[in-house]
């Protein structure tokens, strides 16, 4: 025992190591993963940005090339007039360009004022008009550069600045004019943005992204929206913004360089319009062309990640990353436990087991030892009355009543072990099988000198059973009552009724003692193969061990169960519950009743 003491001591002991192991490597692994997570947190910003880099680049080159393509070179203005000039380059211009664009005009200086030249998008003729009201904070702009006036703010987010410039000896490029370009925003919002977005900020066709263009500062005026209406505005919940047109008065305007190196108010580096030292846009001879700008208040590119940002994807990621890990923690802990909670098991039938091959061996020599000594004194003549015969005879047979019994128990143990507790099932009358099991230990109940107790309710339903495995199991709790349950009075009852419930009928049969009862600490043990408790082996009461739990297999067999219940010093009851045969056999019920 005390064995077996050390050995669950140490079991536990590496059990509580192993937990105490997992803690520290959960620990561990929260502080790594809180480290991975920050990393990836920068890693998705700083790609996001790259590819919000990428969107600005494409979208400015775009616009710039058609702003550029529309731009006619100085030397065809003085050979062609300005008229013809712009005529021809709208010609070529239509043929790509046509759709970005809803209007086209020119400013030019004339007479100390601004003239305002409207271009015919369908005949591609120059014609003088009145400055539309809505662009007179650009016709203003325009006119105080002229002068070197500070130049006032303008109102209109939708319409974009290109100067034409001529080279003057001495000078170098002076602006002429100015071609205004409005923006078609269906075109931009429908066509232009989705592809851009679509093309960078996609995988698969799907974008994760919620995308917002706004311009100006607050209050911003919205532009393009591609954000679910319950979502909200992106505003300062962004995970990341570009700026895609410079505004005049913005960082890119008159006061200032733009953010990307160019200039607005003389002619950029010669490869301004291409890829590649002195090539234009679509490989044509570079010319000197600066860079449009918005006339009004710049546009910005806001995206936040359709998870709600990307701080909650990485958290997300971070919590599923923990979960999981924490996961494989608790199942390494759960299975040494469970592996550790199975020895133990397994070492305690064990030695339960080799209990009962000690008690089977004392039970076999107690009957086997008393048989020889009566067959000696038999065979001796050392019994010289008749009575002394007939004494030595029924010792015999009782001890050869226990042997047997004590084989089948060990029989019926196998069968049960190897799943044939019961064979055939057929109706039986309750009565019947009571009066059986009852006639089966009237013996040993006439011995005890005890009274058996029937009540048996009239009308029983048939049940449907293998007739011998549970009288068998009735009379195993019948003569349990009698060596265990007659310590403070000699009444043991039975009875049976019939009852119902959601799974149909059945009929309950209980066998009660008022003995002694089981003690509280046994009575979960009381169904446990080999178990006995300690009255019954310091009493040296003959048993097996088995006896119950053969009683709950053949129970449980018949797709039945047993239950129990016991106040030590008053009363022990044991009931079965067999489910009651099908209808067309309940006119069996009174057969034998």
């Amino acid at each position: 025992m005390a064995r077996a003491r050390l050995q669950g001591f140490w079991s536990w002991a590496s059990v509580s190591l192993l937990v105490l192991l997992c803690g520290v490597v959960a620990v561990l692994q929260y502080r790594w993963i809180g480290e991975i997570s920050g990393a990836e947190r920068q890693r998705l910003r700083e790609q996001l940005q790259t590819r919000l880099a990428a969107v600005r680049r494409d979208f400015s080159n775009d616009i710039s090339e058609d702003c550029a393509a529309m731009v006619p070179d100085a030397t065809l203005v003085e050979r062609s007039g300005r008229d013809a000039a712009y005529a021809m380059q709208y010609a070529k211009w239509k043929q790509a360009h046509a759709a970005m664009f809803r209007r086209i005009a020119l400013a030019v200086p004339q007479g100390g004022a601004l003239a305002f030249y409207d271009l015919d998008l369908r005949s591609g003729r120059l014609s003088h008009a009145d400055w539309p009201a809505e662009w007179n904070s650009i016709r203003e702009g325009l006119a105080a550069r002229l002068t070197g006036a500070a130049v006032p703010p303008a109102q209109v987010h939708t319409v974009l600045e290109m100067p034409r410039f001529d080279a003057t000896p001495g000078n170098g490029p002076q602006e002429r004019e100015w071609l205004l370009f409005d923006l078609d925003l269906a075109y931009v919002r429908q066509t232009m943005i989705p592809e851009l977005l679509g093309r960078h900020l996609g995988a698969s066709g799907k974008v994760d992204f919620d995308a917002e263009i706004v311009a100006g500062q607050a209050p911003a005026e919205l532009i393009y929206q591609a954000a679910p209406a319950a979502n909200g505005r992106i505003g300062e919940t962004a995970d990341a913004s570009v700026t895609l047109l410079d505004g005049m008065g913005g960082p890119g305007g008159p006061g200032g360089p733009p953010p990307d190196g160019g200039f607005r108010g003389a002619p950029p580096s010669p490869d301004f319009r291409s890829g590649g030292p002195g090539r234009g846009l679509r490989g044509e001879p570079a010319r000197l062309m600066p860079r449009p700008v918005l006339c009004g208040p710049g546009w910005s590119l806001l995206v936040r990640h359709k998870a709600g940002s990307l701080e909650a994807l990485v958290e997300k990621a971070r919590v599923r990353n923990l979960a999981i890990s924490g996961g494989l923690l608790l199942l390494i802990v759960a299975t040494v436990a469970t592996l550790v909670r199975f020895s133990r098991q397994a070492q305690r039938l064990a030695e339960l087991q080799m209990s009962f091959v000690a008690g089977v061996s004392h039970e076999l020599r107690t009957p086997l030892t008393v048989i020889r000594t009566a067959a000696f004194n038999l065979r001796g003549k050392l019994a010289q009355k008749p009575g002394q015969v007939e004494r030595y005879g029924e010792l015999i047979q009782e001890e050869s009543e226990k042997l047997t019994e004590l084989v089948e128990q060990v029989l019926e143990f196998a069968k049960a072990e190897a799943g044939a507790a019961i064979r055939q099932r057929e109706p039986v009358a309750v009565a019947e099988l009571i009066a059986q099991s009852l006639q089966s230990s009237r013996a040993l109940a006439e011995k005890a000198d005890v009274v058996l107790e029937k009540q048996i309710e009239p009308g029983l339903p048939c049940i449907l059973a293998d007739e011998i495995a549970l009288r068998h199991a009735l009379q195993n709790l019948i003569d349990n009552a009698l060596k265990y349950g007659t310590g403070g009075s000699n009444w043991i009852g039975i009875s049976a009724t019939a009852v119902g419930d959601g799974a149909g009928q059945a009929v309950e049969i209980t066998v009660a003692d008022r003995g002694r009862g089981i003690p509280r600490d046994e009575q979960k043990h009381i169904f446990d193969p080999f178990f006995r408790g300690r009255s019954a082996v310091a009493d040296q009461i003959h048993g097996t061990g088995l006896g119950l739990d053969i009683v709950r297999k053949i129970v449980e067999a018949h797709g039945g169960s047993i239950r129990f219940r016991s106040t030590p010093g008053k009363i022990t009851e044991f009931t079965v519950r067999i489910p009651a045969a099908p209808a067309p056999d309940a006119g069996l019920s009174a057969k034998g009743a």
